[in-house]
């Protein structure tokens, strides 16, 4: 790549929330580091409790495992940089260090797609095949998946970074966005990036309706096994196995699903919306996740509920 392409642009500045008054910065720092320290916490305890107790060592809780190890990752990559611009007023990354987090960025979103596509075929192989389900999916093949899903995840990534990074950058160095991505780095480009943002698109869809696809079959195929079932007690009681997977696949994909739809049918957003829309889907699953391990898994509901058993009953 010719020093020509970006010579204008030797680092980006990041914006976040561009209506935002400078009386607020510490407010808004505060929060966003509230909400990053409730990330770590909630995610570290999922991790400590899997390292601590044997009985967790199985297929799903693996794949959880996965899935609190990326969102830790990609909420580190993500908001110690905002949360850094509003409180010492430090929005400058360079240029390729912003290359990078947009990479990393799309990279933990991708492994995040692709992990609760594993997540389905798990509830999937249990519901509708039980009796093979020991057979299909053990520890083994679990590791196996999951460890393809972060390998295969770099392919999207890189191809995104690829085609950004040679664009001319030559005017505002300004992204109005609380981190690098995509679209808010190319808009920047001295060019015509509409041959550009469609295979950016494309990939997008892949990575996140490919797996919605699968997921929507394989609960579509799990509520007709489930209409087979006699009872109802033992409808609800399967049905309560695949509540908290539903709850972490809908804070994912919806969000994402409706903005990525709209902005390509031609509903507008305003920046400051749309950047608010952005965070919320980006770190209320990390947060909201760990909850849902605790609340909505009968294994470490149980735990849970031992470790704060005994101190409940001293101080009765």
């Amino acid at each position: 790549m010719s020093a020509g392409n970006h010579s204008f642009v030797t680092e980006f500045v990041i914006v976040g929330f561009p209506g935002l008054q400078p009386e607020f910065y510490g407010l808004a720092s505060t929060v966003l580091f509230l909400v990053y320290c409730c990330i770590l916490i909630g995610n570290v305890v999922v991790l400590m409790l899997f390292a601590t107790h044997n009985v967790l060592h199985k297929p799903m809780y693996f794949i959880i495992l996965n899935l609190v190890v990326s969102d830790v990752l990609f909420s580190t990559t993500t908001l110690p940089k905002i949360i850094a611009r509003y409180w010492f007023q430090a929005g400058a990354i360079s240029f390729t260090g912003c290359f990078l987090q947009m990479y990393l960025v799309h990279y933990f979103g991708s492994v995040t797609s692709f992990l609760l596509l594993i997540m389905a075929l798990d509830r999937y192989v249990s519901i509708c095949f039980p009796l093979r389900y020991p057979m299909i999916i053990n520890n083994s093949t679990i590791h196996i998946l999951n460890v393809t899903a972060w390998v295969v995840a770099h392919l999207p990534s890189l191809s995104l970074v690829i085609r950004a990074y040679p664009l001319p950058y030559c005017d505002t160095n300004k992204i109005m966005q609380c981190y690098c991505d995509h679209i808010a780095i190319t808009t920047l480009a001295c060019t015509d990036r509409a041959t550009y943002s469609f295979p950016a698109f494309v990939v997008a869809m892949v990575v996140l309706l490919g797996p919605l696809a699968f997921i929507i079959f394989s609960y579509c195929s799990i509520i007709v096994a489930v209409l087979k079932i006699a009872s109802t007690q033992g409808r609800l009681k399967t049905l309560s196995t695949c509540s908290g997977q539903l709850i972490i696949i809908a804070l994912y994909y919806l969000p994402r699903c409706f903005i990525y739809l709209s902005s390509n049918i031609g509903i507008r957003f305003s920046t400051d919306l749309r950047i608010v829309i952005i965070m919320l889907y980006s770190l209320l699953p990390p947060m909201i996740n760990p909850l849902v391990y605790c609340l909505r898994t009968e294994e470490i509901k149980q735990i849970m509920i031992k470790q704060f058993r005994p101190t409940q009953v001293r101080v009765q």
